[in-house]
């Protein structure tokens, strides 16, 4: 404490920062690490695997096609009304926790206050078919009025909504297959976040690796051994996205699939947004919510980099006490093996100021199309559950696992559980459901629609159950909460 109290001194006396991570001289890549100069002087390590494939297995050409229909609508109060137009979407891959289909098409959130209402900021409502004729049926037998309050409520809140203000329509159909590690076309990229390195995803890449997948981790400017830049215009969201897009775009395969931790997965999603076609699928570890990035102005990083250099003992402890189930030798070993929060003062302060990223809306995230497994750890102190549960509610096709041993760093923790959540994900693909039997007999329209209705319901029971039996851990129900900053920690 007494040493890392002098230094900051100095480092307030000489104006520098110290502590420094520089990259390491090397001019050949040895053990699957790579040097890739995304900018003139901006040099990020790179960690690249490509396995030996003795026998390259070819995709099959088979999986399921998923009709993505979507209708987002922003009213001028702060209201998203969306409704999800794709049958297979709602009846099939929207899950519940106790495995039954969710039957719900629209989502209406309000955002915002409206006018003089007494509304709550942030309100979901689900609604189905078959609640609607369930109150309906409630009213003709003389069933209880709602409240007269909740009735000007909802007559304010229509109100309110009558002018749209933007309204997004996705209607694309969108083929999911199996990504195995024996086919060439697939490619993974993990990306961590605040404090972390590429040496986090150890025991994923070598898991992964094992199995024939090609893997890129690199490690953000200021991070692991990648170049420091000395101005704080270098560490925010959109220097470090830009920093990301071009090790993508040098890496990148035909099917990709990108696996981000924390602030990563913002990178995950832009770069989701902005390749729709070569993104495949996408895995968010604790990434929060869906909500735009901005730095809070009450933060103990806007101190001084000095004052932060004197509290770094501190904070590193805080680190291990909230990114951390247990706080024991293991996990004090695990964060000096893999380089987890070791960078500078300088780079913290700069990373955590730099988190604006105002685009980065529900809005955005409810375009998105790509299939999302989130995975959270139960003791996370950094980021809450209900941002992931949030999360799952926005995202078109999202799947909630929830690790109950895990923490912030739960990739660190329950690799193995991780690993088995990542593979069958990446193997998951859903099945197209047999064409309906033409019956040769003339029936009424009538009985006919409800036969077609019966069959449609059968194929979605089966494809829900399909789409779940890969996985077996928990998951939660979604439900609408804060609008947190993404923290760090990795």
């Amino acid at each position: 404490m007494l040493t890392s109290f002098m230094e900051g001194l100095l480092c307030c006396l000489t104006s520098k920062s110290t502590n420094m991570v520089v990259p390491i001289e090397a001019s050949e890549p040895a053990d699957g690490y790579e040097f890739v100069e995304v900018k003139p002087g901006r040099i990020l390590q790179v960690r690249h695997i490509i396995p030996d494939r003795s026998v390259v297995e070819e995709p099959s050409g088979q999986g399921g096609s998923i009709s993505c229909k979507r209708k987002i609508t922003v009213y001028r109060n702060g209201q998203l009304f969306i409704q999800n137009l794709g049958d297979r979407v709602t009846a099939e891959l929207k899950t519940c926790q106790n495995g039954e289909r969710e039957l719900n098409s629209t989502l209406e959130v309000e955002l915002t206050d409206c006018g003089n209402s007494s509304l709550p900021a942030s309100i979901l409502e689900a609604r189905s078919d078959s609640n609607i004729a369930r109150n309906n049926g409630a009213s003709e037998t003389g069933g209880e009025a709602p409240a007269a309050g909740r009735t000007d409520h909802s007559q304010q809140a229509r109100k309110c909504r009558r002018k749209p203000k933007r309204t997004v329509v996705i209607d694309t159909e969108r083929k999911i297959s199996a990504c195995k590690g024996t086919h060439s076309d697939v490619a993974l990229f993990f990306i961590h976040g605040v404090g972390g390195s590429l040496d986090i995803w150890g025991s994923q890449m070598d898991f992964f690796s094992r199995l024939g997948y090609e893997v890129i981790a690199p490690d953000l400017a200021g991070h692991g051994v990648s170049s420091v830049p000395q101005i704080a215009a270098a560490y925010t969201f959109y220097a470090l996205a830009e920093d990301i897009r071009q090790i993508f775009m040098r890496y990148a395969r035909k099917r990709n699939i990108l696996i981000g931790h924390s602030y990563g997965a913002s990178f995950c999603t832009f770069l989701a947004h902005e390749y729709p076609e070569q993104i495949h699928k996408m895995v968010m570890i604790n990434g929060g919510g869906p909500t735009a990035l901005e730095p809070s102005l009450c933060s103990i990083f806007n101190l001084p980099t000095c004052v932060l250099h004197c509290l770094s003992p501190l904070l590193a402890w805080s680190f291990l006490k909230a990114g951390f189930a247990r706080q024991g030798a293991k996990e004090k070993q695990l964060l000096k093996e893999n380089n987890a929060f070791n960078v500078s003062s300088f780079v913290l302060r700069a990373m955590m100021s730099g988190q604006y990223w105002p685009e980065g809306d529900e809005v955005y995230h409810a375009e998105l199309t790509v299939p999302t497994l989130l995975v959270h750890g139960m003791h996370d102190k950094f980021v809450p559950i209900e941002e992931d549960q949030r999360m799952a509610e926005i995202l078109l096709m999202a799947f909630l696992k929830v690790l109950e041993d895990g923490s912030h760093m739960v990739m660190m923790e329950c690799p193995e559980a991780v690993n088995t959540l990542l593979h069958e994900f990446f193997l998951w693909e859903p099945t197209t459901p047999p064409p309906p039997k033409k019956d040769s007999k003339a029936r009424p329209d009538t009985a006919k629609a409800q036969t077609d209705t019966n069959t449609t319901c059968e194929s979605a029971k089966v494809q829900t159950a399909t789409v779940w039996q890969t996985s077996s851990d928990g998951e939660a129900e979604a439900e609408p909460d804060s609008k947190a900053k993404k923290m760090s920690g990795d």
